[in-house]
């Protein structure tokens, strides 16, 4: 009888571990995918301009890409161009741990799998803002240069290249 109680304690003490691991699991589970939905923003965009949009009340700023500022040459365009291509789509962003210096969210958005920073860097609507991005876009710049595509066709201020 104390062998059959032996093996059962045995057995149960195996079973707890196997439920007390099961448990920890889906814990783990489903704290990573919590953690995951707050690093995503999702919904229709307003076009603020050519690198920022806004989803619901929060600001966000393309990371690694940079467009010509207000009042320059080239701002109207990008922004116009960046509302074509968002136009009534769901935009999905993966926001980055940290907010810009004007307290903006930095985040990478797409629509579907593409990449906008990325369409907008190689259609000329955007450059590759190398201070933040590591050239991460360069060779959409280089593209889009080359062809003289977008803004790279346009006389605009040229301390905003320097930034690209």
């Amino acid at each position: 009888m104390k062998k059959l109680e032996k093996k059962w304690m045995s057995l149960m003490k195996k079973r707890n571990l196997n439920l007390s691991s099961f448990i920890i699991i889906i814990l783990f589970i489903f704290s990573f995918a919590y953690s995951s939905e707050k690093n995503i923003a999702k919904g229709k965009a307003i076009i603020i301009d050519g690198d920022t949009i806004k989803i619901s009340d929060e600001k966000i700023r393309f990371a690694g890409i940079d467009t010509p500022e207000k009042n320059k040459i080239g701002h109207e365009f990008s922004k116009q161009k960046l509302q074509e291509k968002i136009g009534n789509n769901t935009v999905i962003c993966i926001r980055e741990p940290k907010l810009d210096p004007w307290g903006r969210t930095v985040a990478e958005c797409f629509i579907g799998y593409e990449s906008i920073s990325s369409f907008m860097v190689k259609n000329g609507y955007a450059c590759d803002y190398v201070k933040y991005s590591k050239r991460k876009y360069a060779k959409e710049q280089e593209y889009a240069k080359s062809k003289k595509l977008g803004i790279w066709k346009m006389n605009f201020d040229s301390s905003w290249e320097k930034k690209c």
